[in-house]
């Protein structure tokens, strides 16, 4: 599916694609944003604009090195994009990295960079919402995969329709400890938000 952005156009790469880049990679990644919902639910049920691949800050110059020989850019740190250098460590407000094979090419896919503190992984909008890093993780198909309440957490920040559709597919399959996860953490970091009704309705 292809998108225009200000600052040029998406034409995300098939997630098998990126999934093949990523098997080099020593370090723990991830599959997130919508991808992970759906291989989570176990089929499809909506297009996808983007490939988001999530890591673990710490292990950014890994991948960079990785895929050296590809156009990376960082939003956010200037009022454009920002060049990634190889070798280059991102400051800590760098928190997602846009990834095309060469300049002037559609974006391909999506790095999302994510904070740890020893073996916790922290809430980037909210550092008091924290769980151990090795219950991040859900599997299908051979992927890891941003576990879904997590997920959930990170789109219950808009009001996307999207993120209201994965929401819904999703909501009948998650464990009560899942439910009760997220509501909790809605709780703490996104109070009034209405998944929390619905989460507490079904417990």
């Amino acid at each position: 599916m292809e998108l225009e952005d200000s600052w040029g156009r998406w034409e995300a790469a098939p997630l098998g694609e990126v999934v093949a880049l990523m098997r080099g990679l020593a370090a723990p990644w991830w599959v997130g944003g919508g991808y992970a919902i759906q291989l989570a639910v176990g089929h499809a049920y909506r297009e996808h604009e983007d490939v988001d691949i999530v890591l673990l800050r710490r292990d950014q110059l890994e991948v960079r090195r990785l895929l050296d020989g590809w156009d990376f850019h960082v939003p956010g740190l200037t009022d454009g994009l920002r060049p990634w250098a190889l070798d280059e460590v991102l400051p800590g407000q760098a928190h997602n990295v846009w990834v095309r094979e060469r300049p002037g090419g559609p974006w391909r896919f999506e790095l999302l960079l994510e904070d740890v503190d020893g073996q916790e992984w922290i809430y980037r909008r909210d550092r008091r919402i924290r769980r151990p890093l090795a219950e991040l993780t859900v599997e299908a198909d051979g992927l890891r995969l941003v576990a879904p309440e997590v997920q959930l957490l990170y789109k219950a920040k808009g009001t996307r329709r999207k993120d209201e559709v994965d929401f819904e597919a999703i909501l009948p399959r998650l464990t009560q400890g899942q439910r009760c996860w997220l509501e909790v953490a809605l709780e703490v970091g996104h109070d009034a938000h209405p998944w929390r009704e619905r989460l507490r309705h079904m417990a």
